[in-house]
């Protein structure tokens, strides 16, 4: 499966983050979509719009499970689209910034 480790994303990237609502509200990389896994079908129009016509996909989730399973469904598709190694623990452990629903200093739940 096509991973990106997280020291690897640069400011812009599109980053997709498939986590349910309670773990977004408590912290999330600010700038990300929003599609949680359990609506991700059903909402994959929006994912369509979002995302860059020729960039890449980065899909980050809490570990690195979930957001596996999207990745392989958007390959898939034919979308140029990358697992985010480790997730969202990985990413506040390297000091990225993790933001709440209200843009406050977040967690990651």
């Amino acid at each position: 499966m096509p991973t990106v480790e997280v020291g690897e994303l640069v400011d812009g990237d599109f980053l997709l983050d498939v986590r349910e609502d309670d773990e977004w509200q408590a912290g999330h990389a600010e700038g990300a979509l929003h599609i949680p896994i359990s609506e991700f079908v059903a909402r994959y129009g929006e994912l369509t719009e979002a995302a860059p016509q020729d960039g890449r996909v980065n899909v980050i989730c809490r570990s690195g499970g979930r957001s596996a399973q999207v990745t392989m469904y958007l390959v898939q598709q034919g979308i140029d689209a990358v697992n985010v190694d480790g997730g969202m623990q990985v990413w506040a452990a390297a000091g990225r910034p993790v933001v709440d629903g209200k843009g406050q200093a977040g967690f990651v739940l």
